[in-house]
């Protein structure tokens, strides 16, 4: 038994690795520097947690936890960005306690959703062709999202950094005035789904469904078996849509921030 459970760790956190790198490659770093196999993310002109935080990839690599988090901290004061670990299932007990030890805060908890595509039933999914217009996504997406005007080169510059095929989508009502967003990168088997969001004024009317269901038409289209994505435990609309779906939880992650640091709120994925 206690082989079986081991393996089934193992393989457990094989998974997790794979969706961690493939979550870095389709949102992008302006920065991404080692310290063992800690990946430390900062971001010029946009603050989203994900793009700006700490990242422990390896649940054996604990050695000088004092001396690297002051390393990471001194890097975060250099670039204006307040010091955040993204604490994964990749992250290690020993820097765990450390940090429960020394009172560092958690929030942002958030799920990792992953469906088989070929499990979904995508028979309703409008077949929508995705805008190659990047500057025109971004005013979409800042729009719907309610994003700061000075978000948009932040926000331009990640779209432009992700090398893996990007599929970009909007929905307009009638006066031609974006409602709805979301955007798919597919990256060999799996696929992405990134930056969904829906105008306040506008939900509750399937839009969000839609728009995700048509994305996930296309990437599956294109050859992706495994769609993945993540939302905040506090999205209660938003589990529901993707557990109605198809989709089921692989994994969770939280934020962590030392005593007295000020966390403000994400502008992009979490």
């Amino acid at each position: 038994m206690a082989t079986i459970e081991a393996d089934a760790a193992v393989r457990r956190l094989a998974i997790v690795r794979r969706l961690e790198a493939a979550g870095f490659r389709a949102w992008p770093a302006t920065s991404t520097a080692f310290d063992g196999t800690w990946a430390v993310r900062l971001t010029t002109g946009y603050s989203a947690k994900r793009l700006n935080s700490v990242n422990p990839l390896d649940p054996s690599d604990h050695a000088d936890l004092e001396g690297r988090i002051e390393r990471a901290a001194a890097r975060f004061a250099a670039f204006g960005r307040p010091l955040l670990f993204r604490q994964s299932p990749l992250a290690p007990r020993a820097l765990i306690e450390h940090l429960d030890a020394r009172n560092w805060s958690r929030f942002g908890e958030s799920v990792v959703f992953t469906a088989d595509l070929s499990t979904i039933d995508l028979a309703t999914a409008v077949d929508r062709i995705p805008i190659r217009d990047t500057a025109r996504y971004v005013e979409a997406s800042l729009c719907v999202h309610r994003r700061a005007d000075d978000t948009r080169a932040g926000l331009a510059a990640i779209l432009e950094a992700i090398e893996p095929p990007m599929a970009l989508f909007i929905q307009e009502d009638a006066e031609e005035r974006p409602v709805a967003v979301a955007l798919a990168v597919h990256d060999a088997d799996l696929a992405g789904v990134l930056d969904v969001a829906v105008d306040g004024g506008h939900r509750r009317q399937g839009l969000g469904r839609a728009l995700v269901g048509s994305a996930l038409k296309h990437v599956h289209h294109k050859g992706a078996r495994t769609a993945w994505l993540q939302v905040e435990t506090g999205n209660e609309a938003g589990l529901a849509l993707y557990r109605s779906l198809g989709f089921s939880e692989a994994y969770r992650y939280v934020y962590r921030a030392p005593p007295g640091v000020e966390v403000v709120s994400s502008t992009g994925p979490a």
